[in-house]
């Protein structure tokens, strides 16, 4: 499938939307994560009358391929702990696979108000605490790390695999409160991460047909373009540039949850 296939095939108004929110989903995703909160909405809106699991499918290709680009990004300059690394890769790949092996049988739609109050204390507690993830807060030993660490794998790994906006958030903010880390070095954990649980649930939606190529090859390299720029300038600019982007998109975050539960139905 080449340029001219696609251009065939999809409107330019639409593919020029995917390709910009797919640069911003890219740029967002490597700073602080949830770059599914800008694209998978982005695929909803072009594209209405496909299944959930296909937008789902295509939005994790590209997500994959732009989270990689900051991965190896982050892994140049930041020192990674690789047993600790492993094992949550581990756990949150295989929580992940489950998720999106349910995701048909499940209505999300139950879960969104919960994930709404979840995310109103996640913005109250990162406001009030001026100094969260400006340095390391907790000097846990390895194995305390590894448990609280296998707990967040399993269960944001999970919410990854079947739903998925914001997951990259939701490990920041996991290694930033419950081990103690700071902001950069928790995004860097997150990206490595994050590629697992996009690996895990690909394998599912790939082996199920859940995923239209040629958009989702369009919007990898815009995806992968964005992560670039976007590793570039968090590892730039520090911990008070990630914060305050963490503070945006959880925000939005809570806007799109609120929408959808008082206002869309």
């Amino acid at each position: 499938m080449d340029l001219i296939d696609i251009l065939n095939n999809y409107d330019i108004i639409t593919l020029t939307i995917l390709v910009v929110l797919s640069f911003i989903a890219g740029f967002v995703d490597a700073v602080v994560g949830g770059g599914g909160l800008i694209q998978i909405p982005a695929l909803l809106i072009s594209f209405p009358q496909t299944a959930l699991p296909t937008i789902f499918g295509t939005n994790k290709i590209a997500s994959l391929a732009g989270t990689s680009i900051s991965a190896i990004g982050y892994s140049k300059r930041i020192n990674f702990n690789f047993k600790l690394l492993f094992v949550v890769s581990v756990c949150a790949g295989l929580s992940s696979f489950l998720g999106a092996k349910i995701v048909s049988f499940i209505n999300v739609e139950f879960l969104k108000p919960f994930i709404l109050v979840v995310l109103i204390a996640v913005a109250v507690y990162t406001f009030i605490k001026k100094d969260l993830g400006s340095v390391p807060s907790k000097n846990l030993s390895l194995n305390k790390q590894i448990i609280y660490g296998s707990l967040l794998g399993f269960g944001v790994g999970f919410y990854d695999g079947f739903f998925g906006p914001g997951t990259g958030s939701f490990f920041v903010l996991g290694f930033v409160v419950l081990l103690g880390f700071e902001f950069v070095h928790a995004s860097a954990y997150a990206k490595v991460i994050n590629c697992m649980t996009n690996i895990s649930a690909l394998m599912v939606f790939i082996k199920q047909g859940n995923y239209l190529l040629e958009l989702a090859i369009l919007m990898s390299v815009c995806n992968i373009t964005g992560n670039f720029v976007g590793t570039r300038l968090a590892l730039k600019k520090g911990n008070a540039f990630v914060r305050t982007i963490f503070l945006v998109i959880v925000t939005l975050m809570i806007l799109r949850y609120a929408y959808d539960i008082f206002i869309k139905h």
